[in-house]
């Protein structure tokens, strides 16, 4: 008993010191902690519109909607700024606003700091581009049209400007569309001149060109030399002249050119898609249409009041929309862009360099850096993990009052390390070209202190057709229409999707919205309406304040996460050639990077391997087909299999399964896996096998 009177008597006095002297210091600790987080936090951002009605209804009839934005019922038009009336503006107006500040960074070395041109110099550059232009006889009017395959970097935006100046069309080409591509648009658009960085990225183009026998390409301008003697060669078998960038620039500054300043209705650019079902289509967009969507999305950026002393990192293929919009949105204020090194593997040294306040984004990337934070988290001490999601729990209150800060106590306690390797100075990212995961938007909205925007568009819509504003804090919805354009949802019958119940295809129709299709006129009518409206082939609804959510695809195809888009036929066609395959269906979703697929097997062709391999006598006995598919020699031999028709096929590596699950019973009519007309029921099949796709899915990760 004395024992236990003791014990109890050391318990006490232990509980007496903490009652009197631990406990006030932590419940002090906590206070200060309290009172200095709330003293320091910055009031709301300031609402340009209510968040709960960020659309209004038009009264049309036809369910549209516009932004609340639009004064009047009236959609944003031009001149956009006050006074730019084409793109070329965008570049002249940014000179006087930054009074002739630094323009684009680049670094010359990847260990080098940022190396700026002013914006004076560049529109100094771009004009003698322009003029060198003229030199070699191409004409000043938009018919005149420059294909630009380059890297981010300097040389795009003065050559673009260069084009626009004399009122020539940009038409951007990108690697991923592959020579053959490459050589189709220079054919198709009749581009006369073809700008490049590389004599590599050259002398695949000339050699392309002259096998697809291109008559109208006439001269390739290279930014790096010098020339090789193998370049030059070929290129003057085919009559196309080869010439160095600078050298183009050289005879503009000795022959300068009287500018010719495009119209509204001038194009622009002629944007070509990716093409996964055919030919690439070349959308056309004019000085108008795009400068319209600027002006209606530089709304957003005044939010934070973007001045000359903000900059942007441009790593996103300035061949897209996207970046286009963003990279001359920010130009028209004046703001700094700085290039990527070109390796996206060391964008985070690049980041540390230039330490950027604004920064574009596309789920992959936020994808990668919410996946990094957390398998960190889980795989260190149980505490870090219960402290981070602590932090981000008490940081989404704020961020649900339209606070944005990375000053608060949970900000030093767990999230400056996410905040330093962007740079420090991110106060801005907008992110879009797929759908962004809800848990990795609250997390970027607390971890990086910044306002973060997802935005959705089309290349049609000159990219951008409605967006979040700074402030909004609701995830799985992309914000209110822009104020230049009015959105409408559409019935799809055949989807059970009906505009009267809110959901329905997303139509859109405004001023930001494309010419049509290059040469096209079959394809251009499949999407734009006798009416303007834009056919968007999503589906989408409307949330409760007003915003737009994308819930479904109105033809199967879709997107992955990076952005490409997929045309699932095309690439079930070069599997189904495999002697294993019965049945396929090939699956993606927009919130992942890669293609996984379903096969039933061909019963008897595996069998026959099966014998060879020992694993099924020749009399029948051994395992079952059931038993044989689920080895893992028989998937390693059809994924190999499908993966080297597809690499014989040109399928591009984002259009390769990454993994297969095998099953033993046939789609049939019966079990309403197939239509009547034999066609795979992709929605039945991917909810029939949803959890096992999502398991396929966690071990890709």
């Amino acid at each position: 008993m004395g024992i236990m009177t003791g014990l109890f008597e050391s318990v006490w006095s232990l509980l007496l010191a903490w009652i009197n002297f631990v406990l006030p210091l932590v419940l002090g600790g906590v206070l200060i902690v309290v009172v200095i987080n709330r003293l320091t936090r910055p009031p709301p951002v300031k609402h340009l519109i209510d968040f709960d009605n960020v659309s209004i209804p038009t009264g049309d009839g036809d369910l549209s909607r516009i932004s609340a934005l639009c004064k009047n019922g009236e959609l944003v038009g031009l001149p956009a700024f006050g006074s730019c009336q084409n793109l070329h503006h965008c570049l002249q107006r940014g000179v006087h606003v930054s009074n002739n500040g630094p323009c684009l960074g680049y670094r010359p070395t990847p260990t080098a700091k940022y190396v700026w041109i002013s914006y004076g110099k560049v529109l100094e550059r771009a004009g003698n581009f322009g003029s060198g232009l003229s030199c070699l006889g191409i004409p000043t009017e938009e018919a005149a049209t420059i294909g630009i395959n380059a890297g981010n970097r300097p040389e795009w935006i003065i050559a673009e400007h260069g084009c626009w100046k004399y009122s020539r069309c940009v038409v951007p080409l990108y690697d991923t569309l592959g020579p053959d591509a490459c050589s189709y648009i220079i054919k198709h658009a009749n581009i006369s001149t073809v700008v490049c960085d590389k004599v590599a990225k050259a002398m695949e183009i000339v050699t392309g060109s002259v096998s697809q026998e291109v008559t109208c390409f006439k001269h390739i301008i290279i930014m790096d030399g010098p020339i090789t003697d193998e370049l030059r060669t070929k290129a003057e078998g085919a009559g196309i002249q080869v010439h160095l960038f600078a050298d183009v620039e050289q005879m503009g500054v000795e022959n300068p050119k009287p500018a010719v300043d495009p119209t509204p209705e001038d194009l622009a650019f002629v944007m070509y898609t990716s093409g996964t079902t055919g030919s690439p289509k070349g959308a056309m967009i004019t000085h108008g249409q795009f400068l319209t969507m600027i002006h209606a999305i530089s709304t957003v950026f005044t939010v934070f009041e973007p001045t000359p002393a903000d900059s942007i990192i441009s790593y996103l293929p300035l061949a897209h929309g996207y970046e286009q919009g963003t990279n001359l949105a920010l130009m028209a204020h004046g703001i700094q862009i700085g290039f990527f090194n070109g390796d996206i593997r060391r964008l985070t040294d690049d980041l540390l360099t230039l330490r950027p306040t604004m920064f574009p984004a596309v789920p992959r990337v936020l994808n990668r850096i919410y996946d990094g934070v957390m398998k960190k988290a889980s795989m260190g001490n149980s505490l870090i993990k219960i402290i981070l999601d602590w932090a981000i729990k008490r940081k989404y209150r704020e961020v649900k009052k339209g606070i944005a800060r990375c000053t608060s106590f949970w900000d030093y306690v767990a999230f400056k390390p996410i905040q330093n390797g962007l740079g420090g100075r991110v106060r801005a990212i907008v992110t879009g070209s797929a759908p962004l995961d809800f848990k990795v938007m609250q997390f970027m909205r607390c971890a990086t202190g910044a306002y973060v925007m997802e935005g959705y568009g089309q290349t049609e819509s000159s990219a951008v057709m409605a967006i979040q504003y700074p402030g909004e804090y609701q995830v799985n919805q992309v914000g209110g229409p822009l104020a230049c354009c009015k959105i409408k949802l559409v019935d799809v019958p055949e989807m059970d999707y009906y505009a009267a119940d809110g959901f329905g295809e997303i139509c859109c129709k405004g001023g930001n919205v494309f010419k049509g299709y290059l040469n096209d006129p079959e394809k251009t009518s499949e999407a734009l309406d006798e009416e303007g409206w834009l056919h968007t082939g999503d589906i989408g609804t409307w949330a409760p304040n007003g915003s737009l959510k994308i819930i479904d695809r109105k033809k199967n195809i879709f997107k992955l996460a990076q952005g490409e888009y997929i045309a699932p036929e095309k690439i079930e066609a070069v599997y189904a050639r495999c002697p294993y395959i019965n049945q396929i269906m090939v699956h993606g979703e927009s919130l992942m990077s890669c293609l996984i697929c379903l096969i039933v097997p061909d019963e008897r062709n595996l069998m026959k391997w099966a014998q060879k391999q020992e694993l099924v006598g020749e009399d029948g006995s051994g395992m079952t087909f059931a038993e044989v598919i689920k080895e893992p020699a028989v998937k390693k031999v059809i994924l190999d299999s499908i993966l080297q028709l597809g690499k014989k096929a040109g399928l591009k590596s984002f259009e390769q399964v990454k993994d297969i699950l095998l099953l033993d019973d046939l789609w049939t009519i019966e079990n309403e896996l197939l239509t009547p007309t034999l066609k795979v029921k992709r929605p039945v099949l991917r909810k029939k096998f949803q959890a096992t796709i999502d398991e396929m899915y966690k071990s890709l990760v």
